[in-house]
């Protein structure tokens, strides 16, 4: 799949939540076309659960956004702690490329410690590698399905106004802040 110059895209991020097993977990998603911000969904899904996949399935199919996207992006793999995106069936279910993208690469053995510690541990670190690997290009790390890393690298770039956060992924965590706590978050 060949991405437009100025693609239009959707980033989701969870807002705060309480650190409780099964709390609630606010997911926003922001579209924006480049930089340019066109709409709003929101979700929600439970800390440390299993339903990641299915809430961002659900927040697009049937809408009026998916038509219109050309690339989806996740703030991390997980969302509420460990409820893990699986990449490769969001890719093929949504028929879009699936990008999760990260800050900074992390710190896979103590990913894998946290998560030893969860019920299903193994199903979970299934989930992390069917993912795919870990691409630094651009100045961005993700993990992508569904396209071509150096192309991700440049749609990244298109839809970044400055620093390495892509402005759907940064509008969305703002927003998740503000409405759960009244005042976005001085960290997108």
């Amino acid at each position: 799949m060949r991405l437009p110059r100025l693609p239009r895209v959707i980033g989701f991020d969870d807002g705060p939540f309480q650190r409780r097993p099964g709390a609630v977990v606010p997911v926003v998603g922001v579209v924006c076309s480049g930089t340019r911000f066109e709409g709003l969904v929101w979700g929600r899904v439970r800390k440390d659960g299993w339903t990641a996949t299915q809430e961002v399935c659900r927040l697009l199919e049937g809408g009026k956004f998916l038509p219109q996207i050309h690339l989806v992006l996740l703030d991390g793999i997980a969302f509420g702690g460990f409820n893990v995106v699986d990449l490769p069936a969001l890719a093929a279910r949504l028929k879009r490329p699936c990008v999760a993208v990260m800050r900074r690469m992390p710190d896979l053995a103590a990913v894998e410690r946290a998560l030893r510690r969860l019920p299903r541990a193994e199903q979970r670190l299934a989930l992390l590698k069917r993912a795919g690997p870990i691409h630094q290009l651009g100045g961005f790390t993700f993990q992508v399905q569904g396209a071509e890393p150096a192309e991700v690298a440049e749609a990244l770039a298109h839809v970044t106004d400055r620093g390495l956060v892509p402005e759907p992924l940064r509008l969305a965590h703002l927003i998740g802040s503000a409405v759960v706590t009244g005042e976005s978050s001085h960290r997108a």
